[in-house]
């Protein structure tokens, strides 16, 4: 992918928040680019900084959270020196749109679902009521909600989890945003209404033309519609590349340990495999890599001094010492070695976790 084609540039973030007269850094210089037309799934932890990273995008960080340093440019602007909602209101939702893990929070539950897809419509697409109505019936359709037009003024508790995810979905598309950011959109679902809702989400994206970002702790969710994927830890990226680099090739410990943890992985007569310790306080200041507590391959470097990204490829950079050329030749772990093959043998042909 050329630079002609970033939508998106975001350069050495850090985001922080004043908490108890105390401050926890969030995000520590975080840099990426996205791509038009491209799906990025941020993948990690709860906790590492996945859905404050992108709050960023959008002017919706809490009260008590702000960017102290970086940049983040979109269409020539930079969106950190934006102040106010009036400025937001010109992006948030009309440009960069947001899908949350919860319907029902998104939802008002004492209108109408017609009157909450209209709304929008009117208000950024300066349409009369009557033409707002029928573009609401159609993106109902469009999502697949059934008999669209006699359940256009429903409430609600009268849809199902996951017809209420489709309107959330409907209600984002409404305005034609060029970025969709879905936070965990599958988690609060059954695992075929989850698959439902990510082929909802492809299909809409190949129609509309938008660019996808996927925030998850879900690989199964990440290897079925990633181009790309940032793993974060700590605040951090700590490794970025193509799906097929993530999966295929991983090369940090902490993505290493994610894997490992797939369900899928585990072998009869054997406990399921589980990454040991707990992350660090972002209230205190993070010296080394901030996974080293947690490693088995952790050097004694990786307690003394922040590891730079290494590049492997042109598409695949990952944040360990363990890519120096002086550092020690280390085996993938067992688990994931032949990940690929391993994954086909238990779908079929890729399945549930096809990478291209």
């Amino acid at each position: 992918m050329s630079e002609n084609n970033v939508i998106l540039s975001v350069k050495d973030i850090v985001v922080k928040f004043n908490v108890r007269d105390r401050v926890l850094t969030a995000i520590r210089k975080i840099s990426l680019d996205l791509y038009e037309g491209e799906t990025l799934a941020i993948v990690g932890e709860s906790g590492c900084g996945k859905s404050v990273t992108t709050k960023t995008f959008t002017g919706m960080l809490e009260s008590n959270g702000f960017i102290e340093s970086g940049s983040i440019m979109f269409e020539g602007q930079d969106l950190t020196k934006i102040k106010t909602d009036a400025e937001w209101e010109k992006i948030r939702g009309v440009k960069i749109a947001t899908v949350f893990q919860d319907p029902m929070t998104s939802l008002n539950s004492i209108r109408t679902i017609g009157s909450q897809i209209t709304e929008v419509i009117i208000k950024h697409q300066k349409k009369s009521k009557e033409e707002a109505k029928k573009i609401a019936i159609d993106l109902m359709d469009r999502v697949g909600i059934p008999n669209a037009a006699d359940r256009f003024d429903e409430y609600p508790f009268q849809y199902s989890g996951g017809m209420r995810q489709r309107i959330v979905i409907a209600i984002a598309l409404a305005c034609r945003p060029k970025i969709l950011i879905c936070d965990e959109p599958t988690t609060a679902l059954d695992v075929t209404i989850q698959a439902q809702i990510l082929k909802l989400i492809k299909d809409l994206q190949v129609e509309y033309g938008f660019t996808t970002i996927y925030i998850t702790h879900d690989l199964g969710v990440v290897a079925n519609v990633a181009d790309r994927v940032a793993v974060m830890y700590a605040g951090q990226i700590v490794e970025y590349g193509t799906s097929a680099d993530v999966f295929y090739d991983p090369r940090h410990p902490y993505t290493w340990a994610l894997l490992s943890s797939l369900p899928q992985l585990g072998e009869k007569g054997e406990a399921l495999f589980s990454i040991t310790g707990t992350p660090p306080s972002l209230y205190n200041e993070i010296k080394g890599d901030a996974f080293a507590p947690r490693s088995q391959y952790a050097m004694k470097i990786d307690f003394e001094e922040e590891p730079p990204f290494f590049q492997i490829s042109p598409t695949h950079y990952a944040k360990t010492w363990l890519l120096d050329p002086r550092a020690p030749k280390v085996e993938l772990p067992k688990t994931i070695r032949n990940l690929h093959q391993k994954l086909q043998q238990m779908t079929g042909e890729g399945g549930a976790f096809h990478v291209e």
